[in-house]
């Protein structure tokens, strides 16, 4: 049995210079996340939110501090084993989708599984056809994505983020660009894979939607906040920086 978070940050620090000026994002940063934990983090524009989803997705480094994949230290990994690192624990939701356009519903769902050494045909289209079939999708699977609504595209990148059996789920604004029935429907599927034991980390700006996570924070004056609901007062300024 797993007892070790999926993914945790020990005082991490971000930051990003140039040949004048350093830009703090974060600093001594801690955060724990448990397999099937949903959690959500809201800030405003410009706090560093997405610059921690893509440090907790291995995708940019720390400047300082550690960070563990399921109690593995990985913070001097090579960015060879971070790709393998990431594509065996972490799928990724972005607000844009981010399908590829010349290739079918089916194909864009087994991409990340083509990735890996033990990669089998067509057991990989078993795991998308599962995937498509739970999220209501199959009669789409030869379709392309832009004979897709928004929504439908959404349910299809969620199929690509699950399809190869992640510990942690990472979702960057997923509902920005839908209507509000859409955007239920995807929080409905966040929070259902949370369910099912897959750990949910989202950033979004709805602070309705932040509450149907179990744990809400907020990013603000380069420190992450724990919120006793996601109505706590949030930062009115906004600065620039990243987000």
């Amino acid at each position: 049995m797993r007892t070790n978070p999926i993914i945790r940050i020990t005082q991490g620090r971000k930051v990003y210079s140039t040949d004048t000026i350093d830009t703090v994002v974060f600093d001594q940063l801690d955060l724990t996340v448990q397999r099937g934990e949903s959690v959500s983090i809201i800030g405003s524009s410009g706090a560093g939110k997405s610059t921690l989803l893509s440090v907790l997705g291995l995708i940019e480094p720390l400047t300082a501090g550690t960070i563990e994949i399921d109690g593995n230290d990985v913070t001097k990994a090579s960015p060879a084993d971070l790709a393998s690192i990431r594509n065996a624990n972490i799928g990724f939701i972005f607000q844009s989708f981010r399908l590829i356009e010349s290739l079918c519903v089916l194909d864009n769902v087994m991409l990340p599984l083509s990735y890996r050494r033990d990669f089998d045909y067509r057991a990989a289209k078993a795991s998308a056809m599962a995937q498509l079939e739970a999220l209501g999708m199959t009669h789409r699977a030869r379709h392309r994505p832009d004979q897709l609504s928004g929504g439908q595209q959404q349910r299809v990148a969620i199929a690509r983020a699950l399809v190869g059996d992640p510990g942690l789920l990472i979702a960057d604004e997923p509902t920005g660009n839908l209507d509000a029935e859409n955007s239920a429907t995807v929080v409905d599927l966040l929070a259902a894979s949370a369910a099912k034991g897959v750990a949910v980390c989202v950033v979004t700006h709805d602070e309705a939607q932040a509450a149907r996570m179990a744990t809400q924070y907020c990013l603000e004056n380069l420190a992450l906040r724990r919120l006793q609901s996601a109505k706590d007062s949030l930062p009115k300024l906004v600065h620039a920086g990243p987000r």
